[in-house]
């Protein structure tokens, strides 16, 4: 299972793309997508996005 982000929250501020240790995050234009055959589930960018749009 990789991240998941509700894409109703994201507000595009990148601070979990710069946070992912893997890179499986990346902005597609304002919003996060997950590379999830990349994601490790580690939680790391769930920490960091200030309005929760993060989730394992």
């Amino acid at each position: 299972m990789a991240v998941k982000v509700d894409l109703d929250k994201c507000v595009g501020c990148g601070a979990c793309v710069d946070t992912c240790p893997v890179n499986a995050l990346a902005m597609n234009g304002d919003k996060v997508k997950v590379d999830e055959s990349t994601c490790v589930d580690c939680g790391a960018c769930v920490g960091v996005c200030p309005v929760e749009a993060l989730s394992l």
